[in-house]
């Protein structure tokens, strides 16, 4: 995860078929998030968004979890 991804946590997803999904923006704060997801649900009704926080656990954070 890039220094500028770190900075911007809060992620609008795009839920798309056979458990896929592709970030379609990120902001810094959630106020902003809700604010475009609301545009892009009317812009397009028939796709499926979510907004999530992105905690970015690096590769080398996860095998100190194990």
């Amino acid at each position: 995860m890039t220094y500028l991804e770190r900075l911007n946590p809060w992620c609008i997803v795009r839920l798309l078929p056979n458990m896929q999904n592709q970030i379609v923006a990120r902001f810094r704060r959630r106020s902003d998030a809700e604010a475009h997801l609301q545009v892009l649900r009317r812009l397009i009704p028939s796709a499926k968004f979510t907004i999530i926080f992105d905690v970015g656990l690096e590769q080398k954070d996860l095998t100190a979890l194990k």
